[in-house]
This record gives structure tokens, C-alpha cells and sequence, in this order.
């Protein structure tokens, strides 16, 4: 008995570390953990009401995903993400992830890409409902999802990484201004127009997708 409550002990832990986990990528989203700034695990702790150790582990989680770095006996600084760095990280996303939409209309099936419609109507339900963080995880299965289609395994965890370093802060004004749901709808254009096999087109709306997640970027970052 005494092993089987130790499992459900580390079982209640893991569970803790990943809602803590999912609270501070939320904190993040919205701008209420700020680039450059070190935070404690025992300080966020105090705020959630919780022991530090779920925090510790928590935060290291976020350290492996390029969130947030260690700072040896102060805590973990938000990384932040320079106008250089975005520019760079959305350049090589679109040398890869345009030609792959382009391959993948060529050779997908009907029934593979229509598979991925839930998950593109559903980044257009995220944005509707405010629901930023679901937002940004429907988005993040859909194109990684739909570049799994070629079959490359190595490319899907290159756009996976740059994904997590060019992520993108401050989304609460955006959402504020509608603007998130003009994004989210090129989604389900970017689908049909695969399905409809136009490959030149689904390129460029990819491109376009692309740019427009840039800008959106930018301006919010400026304003």
C-alpha cells in the first residue's frame, strides 16, 4: 500500500507542475511575466500558494522549451526575443514550412488534409472565445501536424523549436482588437486551397500567413 500512495503522490505532483506549468505559458502570453525580468520560484510560489518545488520544476519545463533561462541563485529571466531574432526565426520558417505546404498538396490525400479541418476551425473558435493559449496550441498542432505530412520527421522538430523561440508576447492587445481571428480563418484557407490542389497558391498563402503573424508581431510590439 505504502508504494501505491507513493504513486499517486508523484502522480498529484506531475499534475501540479503541469497546471503551474500551463499558468505561467498563460502569464506569459498575456504579458504579465515580462522579458528580461528574473523571476523566483519561491516568489511565484508565494502567488500561486503553493510549495516552491512544483515552480522549480515547472520553470525548468519552460527552460527546455526556450521560455525562460536559469540564473544561478536568482531564479529564471524571461528570454527575450529581439526585432533581429523574430525576423530570423520567420525567415527560416518560411524557407522551410512554403515549399513543405507546396510538396504536401502534391502528394497528400483528400482524407489526410480534411483531417486537420477540426483543428483549423477550432484555431478560429480559440480566437473567438478569447482563449489565447488554446489559440496558440490548436495552431501549433495544426502546422506541425500538416507538416508531418512529408514525412520528415527531422523538419517537423526544426519549425517545432523555431515555434517556441519566435512565440509571440503581448497577444492580449491583439486579441483586444479582433485582429488574432483574421490570422486564425487563413487557416482553414490555407486548407482548402491545398485541397483544391493549387499548389501555387497554397504556397503563397503560406507565405502570407507567415508575414502576417510578423506584423501582427511588430506592431503590437511597438504600440
Amino acid at each position: 500500500m505504502g508504494d501505491l500512495k507513493q504513486r499517486h503522490l508523484i502522480v498529484a505532483q506531475e499534475r501540479l507542475r503541469d497546471q503551474v506549468a500551463h499558468a505561467l505559458r498563460a502569464a506569459l502570453v498575456a504579458g504579465e511575466l515580462r522579458p528580461g525580468t528574473i523571476y523566483s520560484a519561491p516568489g511565484l510560489a508565494a502567488d500561486f500558494g503553493i510549495s516552491a518545488t512544483p515552480v522549480r520544476e515547472a520553470m525548468l519545463d519552460l527552460a527546455r522549451e526556450g521560455l525562460v533561462e536559469p540564473v544561478r541563485n536568482k531564479g529564471f529571466r524571461i528570454t527575450e526575443v529581439s526585432e533581429r531574432d523574430l525576423d530570423q526565426y520567420t525567415e527560416l520558417r518560411a524557407l522551410i514550412e512554403v515549399p513543405t505546404v507546396g510538396r504536401v498538396t502534391d502528394t497528400a490525400s483528400a482524407k489526410q488534409l480534411e483531417a486537420l479541418r477540426p483543428v483549423a476551425e477550432e484555431i478560429v473558435d480559440r480566437a473567438r472565445a478569447h482563449d489565447l493559449i488554446g489559440y496558440l496550441d490548436a495552431d501549433r498542432r495544426f502546422h506541425l501536424r500538416l507538416l508531418g505530412l512529408a514525412g520528415n520527421e527531422r523538419l517537423v522538430e526544426t519549425v517545432g523549436d523555431l515555434r517556441k523561440r519566435s512565440r509571440l508576447y503581448g497577444l492580449t492587445r491583439l486579441d483586444e482588437r479582433g485582429e488574432l481571428i483574421t490570422s486564425a480563418q487563413e487557416h482553414v484557407e490555407l486548407l482548402d486551397l491545398m485541397l483544391s490542389g493549387d499548389r501555387p497558391a497554397a504556397e503563397a498563402c503560406m507565405a502570407r500567413h507567415l508575414g502576417h503573424v510578423r506584423s501582427l508581431w511588430a506592431r503590437d510590439g511597438n504600440s
